[in-house]
């Protein structure tokens, strides 16, 4: 599945050591689901996790055809990495994720093993001040998709994180641009807050304003919050629709300038108002 083809306004993430709730993933209505062996899983559990994140895998694709399904699998530098492409990661996935990408011959390594498998999609994390930097080096095929962790960032660069998100500002565009010039799915950063739709929202909304194309969700409250921020709304298609009008009918009739709801249309608003209708559809 390519970049440009794949809708995730929401992927939704759950441990591979939780076979109860695995199966539940898709009833929140996430574009996408991970099933997680990294972060959510303690060292001791990783290699009784992968033949359940096997499993769910498969059950999942077999119920929900459509769905984008992932296993994130441990860092490439981890001891875990092999094991888990080996032993949980089948061609039923949509792609895996990868965290803590760094350099063009990380995303290498994982292609050369995923070549036996399939062809299987990556999302990138890029999580560290390396990620970051050297984001362009990282965002090459098999990536389709990468994401901005907000909270490694923060630990890798002797931060301290704030509610107002100062100090990822740069890095969190960094990557959102990244992305947009690699044509591949750029998602934001995790909200820590469970169950504040108001911060989860704010925090969502600016992603938008920055460019990103969906959500990390880590609890299935805010499958539905992330999908009605990253879905135009109604009265935003609206006001395309009615702005682009305008505007090829000035094109046709070579009219000149003119203003619409009192803001000047020239085409880099008209080329907001086509993305945003794309959106849409």
């Amino acid at each position: 599945m390519s970049g440009p083809a794949l809708r995730l306004r929401s992927a939704l993430y759950a441990p591979a050591s939780r076979p109860d709730l695995l199966p539940k993933l898709p009833r929140s209505g996430p574009d996408g689901v991970v099933i997680d062996l990294e972060d959510a899983v303690a060292p001791s559990g990783k290699a009784q996790a992968r033949p359940v994140a096997a499993a769910a895998a498969r059950e999942l694709r077999r119920a929900h055809p459509d769905l984008a399904i992932f296993v994130r699998v441990n860092a490439v530098d981890t001891e875990w990495f092999e094991g888990d492409v080996a032993e949980a990661v089948g061609p039923e996935l949509t792609g895996i994720v990868v965290p803590m990408l760094e350099s063009a011959a990380a995303v290498d390594l994982v292609a050369e093993r995923l070549e036996p498998i399939g062809p299987l999609g990556v999302m990138a994390g890029l999580e560290t001040v390396a990620g970051v930097e050297y984001a362009g080096e990282v965002l090459r095929p098999p990536v389709v998709a990468a994401y901005f962790g907000a909270e490694d960032y923060v630990a890798d660069l002797g931060g301290i994180r704030t509610p107002e998100n100062t100090e990822v500002l740069y890095a969190r565009s960094r990557v959102a641009m990244a992305c947009r010039l690699a044509g591949v799915v750029a998602l934001d950063q995790v909200v820590v807050k469970l169950r504040d739709e108001e911060v989860f929202v704010r925090d969502a909304t600016q992603g938008r304003t920055l460019g990103y194309k969906g959500k990390l969700c880590i609890h299935p409250a805010q499958v539905p919050w992330a999908n009605r921020v990253f879905t135009p709304s109604p009265e935003e298609v609206d006001r395309a629709r009615r702005m682009l009008a305008l505007y090829e009918e000035i094109q046709r009739t070579g009219a000149g300038a003119t203003s619409f709801e009192g803001q000047m249309i020239d085409e880099p608003l008209a080329r907001q108002a086509r993305a945003l209708l794309a959106a849409a559809d």
